[in-house]
């Protein structure tokens, strides 16, 4: 691994990112799987892509294999840094030669900062603020969010310009849902705009009829908000993973690495159209 040196840090998009938080208050949804896969897919279409592990759990730096223990400056840092983002962004900025996108490790302290920021103003527009540091570098950058209401997601939601919500065909999935959409609901009572935000369906059995139901159910309730793309079960999935790799480097034409790659489309799709 190496960090992003100055010179790539200097050079800027023509257009600034969108940020995109994948949000779900229930885990065991395809939240890591998620952020990791559609960065690469984006990647791999040309853009260039940064992915931030806002989580305390660290799974998408421990499947980078970035281990937190290992490492001195994370994503913990750009909470403490009020003057010179830029720096820290040159620190905690890491690329692997063999992975598309740039990505950004989390850390453990992150849990700390419900306790650390617990009389801070505007605790919930740190990211925001950091973020401008890195817009004009990249068009898109995509965070892995924790998944418990605290700091930690408020300031992801708040920086974002989409929450993408990875929503499993199952029952208890929906649950996560209200939370996080209660959650939305109060923060859109002090935002300036609404909070903008796409569901995808994921772990998808089209064998299974509880499976189907959901969807159906999901579709229903959010209509236009529910991107076309579904993603399907692949045990190929669980083998990148463990073998700290994107399902892409195991097998590109496998259904999830496609599935990943027609949402990556349908994004930018969207942004342009």
């Amino acid at each position: 691994m190496v960090n992003i040196k100055d010179s790539d840090m200097l050079s800027e998009n023509n257009s600034r990112a969108k940020v995109y938080a994948i949000a779900n208050q229930k885990g065991g949804v395809g939240k890591t799987t998620t952020a990791l896969t559609l960065g690469e897919a984006l990647s791999r279409l040309s853009k260039k892509v940064l992915v931030i592990d806002l989580d305390p759990h660290a799974n998408a730096s421990v499947h980078m294999s970035y281990y937190p223990e290992n490492l001195t400056e994370t994503a913990h840092d750009l909470f403490f840094e009020n003057t010179d983002f830029k720096t820290i962004w040159m620190k905690i900025v890491l690329k692997r030669e063999d992975v598309g996108f740039d990505f950004v490790p989390a850390s453990i302290r992150l849990s700390e900062l419900e306790v650390d920021f617990k009389d801070r103003k505007n605790k919930g527009m740190v990211l925001s603020k950091a973020l401008e540091e890195v817009k004009a570098h990249y068009d898109y950058i995509i965070i892995d969010c924790p998944p418990h209401v605290g700091v930690l997601l408020v300031n992801a939601i708040v920086a974002s310009d989409i929450v993408l919500i990875p929503i499993q065909t199952d029952f208890l999935a929906l649950y996560g849902i209200r939370l996080l959409f209660d959650t939305i609901k109060i923060l859109n009572k002090v935002l300036p705009e609404p909070v903008k935000f796409r569901a995808l369906p994921t772990m998808y059995d089209g064998r299974a009829g509880a499976c189907r139901k959901i969807l159906n159910l999901i579709r229903r309730k959010l209509g236009e908000k529910v991107f076309s793309t579904i993603v399907h079960m692949d045990t190929k999935f669980r083998e990148a993973c463990a073998s700290g790799r994107i399902i892409f480097d195991v097998d590109p034409n496998t259904r999830g690495a496609l599935e990943y790659m027609q949402l990556a489309r349908e994004i930018i799709r969207n942004e342009n159209a």
